[in-house]
């Protein structure tokens, strides 16, 4: 230790054992830097336990002193001779200001020449210090006070901090000195503001302790002040690197990714101006390609925020288009790929300012001096240039706040990109579950239709509800309303998939629960289809599920006829205004298979409403189904309007907020076909039946004015007699509709159903078939409780 030049420390440590500030002296001494120790247990620099009697002391709060072994980075011993001071802080705690200096000479440690070291010790101290008498008048101020306060030693002496420096923040200094003399009390105080001597602001942790004799008598006060600026700004950093991790990328929503991103840099302190230009295929949605060579490139103004209110400092209004010119230096960083800072006299910022006189007169109006451009840059992709810009804060941005820059816009980067990729995605599933649905519901005598569907609310997928009306044989007309297992893409394919099937199954013209049987057993086979590779490693089998309701109703009859797969029942509201839900049976859901679907029948009177719907529409997070059942009572229980009212006035009782799933509503008010418009005979099973049924057709035909459709109804009509004679049996029975076409149906009691044949020149039969499908617009049959119906659709005459 012999000739080593003293090295001196001061430590602050909070209230929790961590150290909150770290002098250049510590540095030294020990090697460490003070970003490597702030926030960091002191009991982590000891090499040894602390003595027995430093131990009480500090456990009692009271000033304590002695030799600690300390740790030098490198791992050396460092015995240091230490002071601990306790300080009150304003919540009642108790922190500790822990200065020292390691034993130079052996006069240090025997007390020889102790006073002379000491002096120097206050003299050479790396933190400002000074030294104050009972009147708050300097005594005696360091070299480094000296430099802090901007005035030499003796200009300052004999006067009181006040008279120093007769400005704020002076007078809260003089006060607090005057506290500490009167109550003889330490106080700790921190402040942020511009010291003399420095350009911008800093920060100051300051340290006033009583000088007390034997008696414990005030006799002065000592100031010890900590320049804190770095580890301010680190900590501003650090808070604003927080803030943007939890606001930014709150929503799937590319602008309001960009407004987070704009608000945390300015609200945080970060910079006063903040603008984010994304490029005009991200803002509307597009794949963003490579920038090309060369070439003027389209931004669109997505988010700008200021500390000064309305952005007065922007030439480029929110959502307005501007282009950078090539050769410019947006375009320049942009093609970069890297952050830079500017100020205003450097050569390439001014030739973009020069470029407008907009934005040259704004930098000039509001004295911006510090210009940062950082590409907004995820994946490889550029997306768009995000400008920081200074004018109220004094400093210029500095190396550092670049890199925070580029961490900030990065981390909003990848959340732009992700709401950007679930936009496109989402846009495709419902442009795709759109297009699958019908686009206005068909004119039908039998009812009127009328339905909403809604998508589920942004920051999910959309979901695979699906409706459809299918007019059928007989004037009748199908119902459907259905909703597929998940969300996205697949969902709405999957939905896709099942539509057509049950158009398909319709035109088959099954009842209800068979149909539902045979839809059961395909959805088991798209489930089985659908390897690991189409729905994830992850998902097992039985993911492909549906829930489904299929409803047909017999505008003649007056009968509805309807089977349920695991979907909420339908409610009928009649046409007295009395409401109910339909006890139908409940039928498991699609895809499980094994379990049987059943039908019920309703009798609906004229004028009757029935109401379909997915179960968003009763299931919400603020209330249960029953209570949105209750909603949807109450809103069908009102007085009727028109379907599109009555749509719209369900949606708005129902529903509290954005839905968190699709819904689909769909209405149909029930009508009767005039008893005028059918007519009904029942045939004998023998040959002369034939030309009985051929006269009565064209007999009614002549009574409903189709006098040019006589010849081909009499054709369908003997063929189709001829058939159910032939291949048939009783009962037979022969039935005209007038609707928006001629239908002609012959019913028997056979179930076999009968098929097209081309018949050999010779044959004597096996044209009928042939001849009623060049006859007829279209034509069928369908299975009935008795045998079967075959049927003919025949346009009407353009007159009528």
């Amino acid at each position: 230790m012999e000739g080593r030049v003293p090295e001196d420390l001061a430590v602050v440590v909070d209230t929790d054992g961590a150290i909150m500030a770290w002098s250049d002296g510590a540095r030294r001494l020990l090697g460490y830097e003070p970003a490597e120790l702030l926030g960091m247990p002191v009991t982590g620099l000891l090499a040894a336990d602390l003595p027995e009697s430093t131990r009480r002391h500090v456990a009692d709060g009271r000033r304590w002193a002695g030799e600690v072994a300390l740790r030098h980075r490198e791992g050396n011993r460092v015995v240091v001779r230490l002071q601990g001071t306790p300080l009150a802080d304003a919540a009642g705690g108790r922190r500790w200001l822990v200065t020292g200096t390691v034993p130079a000479y052996p006069a240090a440690r025997t007390g020889r020449g102790a006073l002379p070291l000491w002096d120097l010790t206050l003299a050479q101290l790396p933190v400002p210090v000074a030294v104050y008498d009972r009147d708050a008048r300097l005594v005696a101020a360091n070299e480094i006070m000296a430099e802090v306060m901007g005035r030499p030693e003796e200009e300052m002496k004999g006067l009181t901090l006040w008279e120093i420096e007769p400005n704020p923040p002076f007078d809260t200094y003089d006060r607090l000195q005057r506290e500490v003399l009167r109550t003889g009390e330490m106080i700790f105080h921190e402040e942020h503001s511009k010291a003399p001597g420095h350009t911008g602001p800093h920060a100051w942790s300051m340290f006033l302790s009583p000088l007390k004799d034997e008696a414990g008598a005030v006799q002065g006060m000592s100031a010890t002040v900590f320049d804190t600026t770095e580890q301010y700004w680190a900590r501003r950093r650090l808070a604003v690197l927080n803030e943007a991790s939890l606001r930014i990328g709150s929503t799937l929503d590319v602008t309001r990714t960009a407004e987070e991103m704009a608000e945390v840099a300015v609200t945080g302190g970060f910079a006063d101006f903040v603008t984010v230009d994304l490029l005009e295929s991200v803002a509307l949605g597009h794949e963003p390609g490579p920038l090309p060579p060369d070439t003027p490139v389209t931004v669109r103004r997505t988010a700008q925020r200021s500390v000064l209110e309305g952005c007065p400092e922007s030439v480029v209004a929110t959502g307005e288009t501007t282009r950078y010119p090539v050769g410019t230096l947006p375009l320049r960083t942009l093609g970069s790929g890297r952050g830079a800072r500017h100020r205003p006299g450097d050569p390439e910022l001014r030739e973009w300012l020069n470029a407008s006189p907009g934005r040259a007169e704004s930098m000039s109006t509001y004295m911006i001096h510090s210009v940062m451009m950082v590409p907004l840059r995820a994946r490889g992709v550029t997306l768009g240039l995000v400008h920081f810009l200074r004018h109220r804060t004094a400093e210029w941005f500095s190396e550092d706040d670049l890199l925070l820059a580029e961490e900030i816009v990065g981390r909003a980067a990848v959340s732009v990109d992700n709401a950007r990729r679930f936009t496109r995605e989402r846009r495709t599933a419902l442009a795709l579950q759109r297009s699958l649905l019908p686009e206005r519901p068909p004119e039908m005598a039998a009812m009127d239709v009328a339905y909403r569907y809604l998508p589920t609310g942004a920051g999910a997928d959309i979901g695979g509800d699906w409706f459809d009306v299918i007019p059928l044989s007989g004037a009748r007309v199908a119902l459907v309303v259905g909703d597929v297992v998940g969300h996205g893409i697949q969902a709405s394919a999957t939905m896709g998939r099942l539509r057509t099937a049950v158009r398909t199954l319709a035109d088959v013209d099954l009842a209800p629960d068979e149909l539902l049987t045979q839809l059961d057993d395909l959805v088991i086979r798209l489930d089985r289809e659908e390897g690991p590779e189409v729905r994830g490693a992850q998902e097992a089998s039985g993911q492909v599920g549906a829930t489904c309701l299929y409803a047909v109703y017999d505008p003649v009859s007056r009968r509805c006829t309807m089977a349920r797969a695991g979907h909420p029942a339908p409610a009928l509201v009649t046409p007295e205004g009395g409401v109910r839900f339909l006890d139908l049976p409940a039928g498991p859901p699609l895809g499980l298979g094994g379990l049987p679907f059943e039908a019920a029948e309703v009798q609906l009177e004229e004028n009757s409403l029935l109401a379909l719907y997915t179960d968003g529409l009763i299931e919400a997070p603020g209330h249960d189904v029953e209570a949105g059942l209750g909603l949807l009572h109450r809103a069908l229980s009102s007085p009727a309007g028109t379907l599109d009212e009555t749509c719209d006035r369900v949606l708005r009782t129902v529903l509290s907020g954005r839905p968190e799933d699709d819904i689909v509503l769909m209405l149909a008010r029930t009508a009767v076909l005039d008893a005028g418009k059918v007519r009904t005979w029942q045939l004998p099973p023998e040959a002369a039946a034939v030309a009985r049924a051929r006269k009565m057709a064209g007999e009614q035909l002549a009574e409903w004015g189709l006098t040019e459709a006589e010849f081909a109804t009499e054709l369908i009509v003997s063929e189709l007699v001829t058939n159910a004679l032939r291949y048939g049996g009783a009962p037979i029975e022969l039935r005209l509709i007038r609707d928006s076409t001629l239908i002609c149906e012959v019913s028997d009691g056979s179930n076999t159903a009968p098929h097209l044949r081309r018949a050999r020149v010779f044959d004597e039969g096996g044209r009928g078939l042939l001849l009623v499908a060049q006859l007829a617009e279209r034509w069928g049959s369908r299975q009935t409780a008795t045998g079967k119906t075959i049927w003919a659709e025949q346009p009407l005459p353009a007159a009528l």
